[in-house]
C-alpha cells in the first residue's frame, strides 16, 4: 500500500511543535484568505450607514462612529430597487427554466441516445468555449433586433436575455458528463420495466442529478443575474432594465453613501441563493466521482 505524501510528515505532525507550527500556519493562511474576501463586503455594508463627510474621509475609518441606517430607505425609493430587482428576477427565472430544459434534453441525448454524428455535434458545441463573448456581442444584437423567419425585435423584451441563454454549452457539457458516470444497471433496469426514453429521463435521470442540476441553476443564475453589458444593450427602456445596469444609469445624481446601500441589496439575493443551495454545490463539485 502507497504512502500518501503531504507537505508535512505523519512524525513532524505527531509531535507537538510540529502540530503548533502547521496549525498557526493553517490558520493564518486560512485567515488571511477570509479577511481578503469578506473585507470588501464589510467594507460596502458600513460604508453604507456612515455619514457622506465620514465615507469621504481620509484616512478611512474602519470601524463606525455613527449609524446611519437611512441611505438603504433612500436606495429602496429613489433608485426604485423594487422594480429593478423584479425585472432581474424575471429575466433570470426564465433563463433558469428554459436552459435547465433544453441544456438537460440535449445532454441527455448526447450521453445516452447516442445520434448519429453525435460526437461531432458535442466538438462543434465545445469549439464555441473557444470563442470570446464580445465577439459574439454584435451577432446576438443583430439576431434579436431582427430575428431571423420571424422578422420582429426582442428589445426591451425578457426574451432577449432568455433566448441567448439557452445556448450554454459550458453547462450542456457539465451535464453530459454526470450524465455518462450514471450507472447504466439502473437505467437498464428501467428499460426492463418498459419505461421509455422520456419516462427514463423524468423518474430515474433527473431525481439522481440534483446535485448537478443544483451546481447548474446556480450558474445560470449568476451569469444573469452580474450581466451587464448584454441588458444594457438590449434594453433601452429604463422601466426594464435589471438591478445591474440601473445601478449605473441611475446613479449619476446619488449620493455615494446611497449608491453603497443599492449595491447592498442588490447582493443580497445571490448570498442568499449560496447559502441556502451551498450543499447542493459541494454535492455538485464532487458528482464526478460517481462510478458507473
Amino acid at each position: 500500500m502507497t504512502a500518501t505524501r503531504t507537505l508535512i510528515s505523519p512524525a513532524t505532525l505527531a509531535r507537538p511543535r510540529g502540530r503548533a507550527i502547521y496549525w498557526t500556519v493553517f490558520t493564518t493562511v486560512v485567515a488571511l484568505f477570509a479577511l481578503a474576501f469578506l473585507f470588501p463586503v464589510y467594507w460596502m455594508v458600513t460604508g453604507a450607514m456612515k455619514s457622506p463627510d465620514e465615507v469621504a474621509r481620509t484616512p478611512p475609518t474602519l470601524v463606525l462612529r455613527h449609524w446611519h441606517t437611512g441611505a438603504y430607505t433612500d436606495a429602496w425609493d429613489l433608485m426604485q430597487l423594487p422594480q429593478h430587482l423584479w425585472n432581474t428576477v424575471v429575466q433570470a427565472a426564465g433563463a433558469w427554466a428554459l436552459q435547465l430544459v433544453f441544456c438537460t434534453a440535449a445532454a441527455y441525448a448526447l450521453s445516452k441516445l447516442r445520434p448519429a454524428f453525435g460526437k461531432v455535434i458535442l466538438g462543434g458545441i465545445l469549439a464555441t468555449l473557444m470563442v470570446p463573448a464580445q465577439a459574439l456581442v454584435v451577432p446576438k444584437y443583430l439576431t434579436v433586433a431582427d430575428l431571423p423567419l420571424l422578422h420582429t425585435s426582442l428589445l426591451n423584451d425578457p426574451l432577449a436575455i432568455w433566448l441567448p441563454a439557452v445556448a450554454n454549452a459550458f453547462n450542456l457539457y457539465l451535464l453530459k458528463r454526470f450524465f455518462d458516470q450514471l450507472p447504466r444497471d439502473v437505467l437498464e433496469a428501467a428499460e426492463i420495466d418498459g419505461a421509455g426514453r422520456l419516462r427514463t429521463l423524468w423518474s430515474v435521470v433527473l431525481p439522481m442529478s440534483r446535485p448537478v442540476l443544483g451546481v447548474v441553476s446556480i450558474f445560470a443564475l449568476v451569469a444573469v443575474w452580474q450581466d451587464f453589458l448584454w441588458p444594457l444593450m438590449v434594453f433601452s427602456d429604463t422601466d426594464k432594465q435589471p438591478i445591474s445596469v440601473a445601478l449605473v444609469q441611475l446613479s449619476q445624481n446619488i449620493q455615494l453613501t446611497v449608491l453603497l446601500a443599492a449595491m447592498v441589496i442588490a447582493g443580497i439575493p445571490m448570498v442568499a441563493l449560496f447559502l441556502v443551495f451551498q450543499r447542493h454545490i459541494i454535492a455538485g463539485i464532487s458528482a464526478g466521482s460517481t462510478k458507473g
